[in-house]
């Protein structure tokens, strides 16, 4: 057993601000030879960890999991570190363990005890001497510990950061919490890393007379700085996604989170970053600030989760390209170590509906199995006794169970088993999956009547200031409901479930569409006249399959009688395109695609977006803004288009007989739009490319298959069985 769980929980002796980052730290001799030093490390709050003032660590360790049943803790090989006389300290600080919540919603402490309060940090910590001699030595956490407070003289993650150069801090003692080790539990998320560096692309001189500098990259991370400041100097540093249509510096739709730095100089010269604090931004604005302002001087980080890279797309037409890059760098901002709806604001928190719908681009974009495999880890902690999904993952204390947003705990897993075959995951989550669908039926109608999100940020919403479109809640309650049922059914077979089992869940499917027909549906047809309730009639096949053709030619007129543009929120827009293409429609699929009028997505291309907005018209037309109180231009979920462009244009997809690409489908679609396309996908038995490029009048098919793997490829209306090696083909 790792030895963390012989050391103890400590806090400081003294009576911290909350906001500071306090360092708790032993010293301690090496008189013989180490063979192996091995340290364990957690907190409550985030933690950095040196030994003699290297860091060790991983970013925002050790991440934020539901707090009230486990922490995670890490173990970091040391060994090259030590020398005769050393210092081990770990600094906290609050991180995720604070108030938190959003504009509107009375905000929420993490879980406490008598000892600890929700808002208040603590940390513990092992460290193994293992000497050449087969002799051990452990240090823990103890009463022999010291600590005091740091230079941080406050960092949260809302608010930022405050950094005093000046600050000479006090040494004090350390008390010992009787918080429960039962709670510790290994590593299981993917780590917390910087990534990509970037420095200004311009210094901006803002109708106002600010200095405003300009990464080019809308991002999750830090800012870093070379800088020497005056004693006793302070520069005040404020971040932003956008400027106004003036030029101007925009920082309102933060809200309350004022994603400041604040930094007091002691007239020497220092390299200097955040530890404890992430900012979403493209633009700083230096306030107070004193001298020659050079670029070179200043860098933005990217954090985000450590994922490996798998899927790739490229095309003839360099806006599709720039929303492919606007699609990855909005998965890039919001999966850091849970994936949240937006970096920037006073919220940051594990939506489950947006997590749901862009969980299949998301498994194409990276390798996200083990990243999503923690956080459904905490979903089924958070799951309430009744069978309850909650809407956000590490939970608030109001709970809202919602269509699309619970059924993440189906959806996602499923989704994981189609694009890694991981069905170890499916079993693991299916007690979750199965009292979620129990739930529902349970509640039954008080279920379905309920006020759900609905098809969120939708188009055709009966008022403007509707969040929840204008598709029948009800309907969408009873949509959802059938497709997790017919994915628990799939999954229970895949597992072994005896269909005896399952007929009582086969009946409550049946009865589902029916309560939905006769409630919403007239000759055969849905009677809601929108767009996301024909796209889900046919995603989740809620009607008669002799009339999905017919719903599939009304959804086609509708988009053209709205000037062929789009109307579809949060939950209609991910099965769109598919919808459309599976249908006969694939030309209108891909005008779209091509459509730059709003609402669509290159509207936010051609107005220099390079992540995914949150609303279709976060700038409207005129360049002013379409609100402050919630308008992210860093939200993914408009981004599950990407799997289209993987599986519909590149030709990628998933065979559900053989998850995990073992055996796969080809089926790409040319337009004469784009001279060419290429996507490419890293499996676990080698890389997948699909390639189709326009020769004259003729299109040339080239794809690369894996040792190991085949591939059905329909090229035009033919069929080809394809093995190992390269294919070419042209048509």
């Amino acid at each position: 057993m790792d030895r963390i769980f012989s050391a103890n929980w400590l806090k400081p002796c003294s009576k911290s601000k909350v906001l500071a980052a306090t360092e708790f730290f032993k010293e301690f001799s090496v008189r013989k030879t180490v063979k192996k030093a091995t340290l364990w490390v957690s907190a409550l709050g985030v933690y950095s960890a040196r030994i003699n003032r290297e860091k060790i660590s991983w970013i925002l360790a050790p991440g934020w999991t539901a707090y009230e049943h486990r922490v995670q803790y890490q173990e970091y090989d040391v060994t090259a570190l030590l020398k005769a006389e050393n210092t081990l300290s770990v600094t906290v600080s609050q991180g995720w363990r604070m108030p938190y919540g959003f504009e509107g919603v009375t905000p929420v402490k993490t879980w406490g005890t008598p000892e600890i309060a929700g808002d208040e940090y603590a940390m513990i910590a092992a460290l193994l001497l293992v000497y050449e001699s087969g002799e051990e030595e452990l240090l823990v956490s103890d009463e022999s510990w010291r600590s005091k407070e740091t230079k941080f003289r406050a960092c949260n993650l809302y608010q930022g950061d405050v950094y005093d150069e000046n600050f000479e801090a006090t040494v004090n003692g350390v008390r010992i919490l009787r918080h429960p080790k039962s709670i510790l539990v290994p590593q299981e998320g993917e780590i917390i890393a910087e990534q990509e560096t970037f420095t200004p692309i311009a210094v901006i001189q803002t109708p106002k007379g600010e200095t405003v500098l300009d990464f080019g990259q809308n991002l999750t991370g830090y800012l870093s700085f070379s800088l020497t400041v005056p004693k006793g100097k302070t520069i005040v540093i404020d971040h932003a996604e956008v400027l106004d249509r003036d030029g101007n510096f925009y920082r309102e739709n933060y809200r309350s989170a004022k994603a400041r730095i604040v930094y007091t100089g002691d007239g020497k010269p220092h390299e200097w970053k955040p530890e404890f604090t992430f900012y979403g931004f493209r633009y700083v604005r230096l306030t107070e600030f004193e001298g020659e302002v050079r670029p070179e001087d200043f860098k933005a980080i990217a954090v985000h989760s450590e994922m490996e890279r798998t899927g790739f797309f490229e095309c003839s037409d360099e806006k599709i390209n720039q929303l492919y890059h606007n699609i990855i760098w909005g998965q890039k901002g919001n999966f850091l170590d849970v994936p949240t709806d937006c970096p920037q604001r006073d919220e940051r928190l594990g939506w489950t509906g947006d997590a749901q719908v862009f969980a299949r681009c998301a498994a194409y974009n990276f390798n996200v199995n083990r990243f999503f495999r923690k956080w459904l880890s905490d979903m089924s902690l958070e799951q309430l006794k009744d069978g309850r999904i909650v809407q956000i993952v590490p939970r608030l204390d109001w709970v809202s169970p919602a269509c699309g947003w619970s059924d993440a705990a189906v959806i996602i897993p499923w989704q994981i088993y189609l694009l890694y075959g991981d069905k170890e995951l499916l079993a693991r989550q299916y007690v979750t999956m199965k009292r979620w669908i129990d739930y529902m039926y349970e509640k039954g109608e008080e279920y379905v009547r309920r006020n759900h999100f609905g098809d969120w940020l939708a188009q055709d919403a009966p008022t403007p200031n509707d969040c929840g479109g204008g598709t029948d809640k009800s309907f969408l309650a009873y949509a959802y409901r059938a497709h997790s049922t017919d994915l628990f059914i799939r999954i229970s077979k895949i597992l072994g479930v005896t269909e005896s089992s399952l007929t009582h869940y086969e009946e409550k499917l049946t009865e589902t569409k029916e309560a939905l027909r006769a409630a919403y549906f007239e000759n055969g047809m849905t009677k809601i006249p929108t767009q996301t309730a024909h796209v889900l009639t046919l995603a989740f096949s809620l009607c008669e399959e002799e009339k999905n053709q017919a719903h599939a030619d009304r959804l086609a007129q509708m988009i053209h009688e709205n000037g062929d543009r789009l109307t579809t929120g949060f939950l209609g827009t991910p099965h769109l395109l598919h919808v459309l293409t599976e249908y006969g429609y694939a030309e209108l699929a891909y005008t779209l695609l091509f459509q730059t009028k709003m609402p669509s997505w290159l509207y936010s291309v051609e107005r220099g977006a390079t992540t995914m907005w949150e609303h279709w018209d976060g700038i409207r037309e005129d360049g002013s803004m379409c609100g402050a109180d919630m308008n992210s231009f860093n939200h993914y979920a408009y981004g599950a288009v990407g799997d289209w462009l993987y599986g519909k244009v590149g030709g990628i997809e998933p065979d559900e007989k053989y998850p995990g690409f073992e055996h796969f489908r080809l089926t790409p679609i040319p337009t004469p739009r784009l001279r060419f396309a290429k996507a490419a996908l890293k499996t676990k038995y080698g890389e997948i490319i699909s390639e189709w490029r326009w020769e004259n009048d003729r299109v040339r098919y080239t794809f690369t298959i894996p040792s190991g793997t085949q591939a059905t490829a329909k090229i035009g209306k033919e069929i080809h069985i394809l093995g190992e090696g390269l294919h070419s083909f042209l048509i």
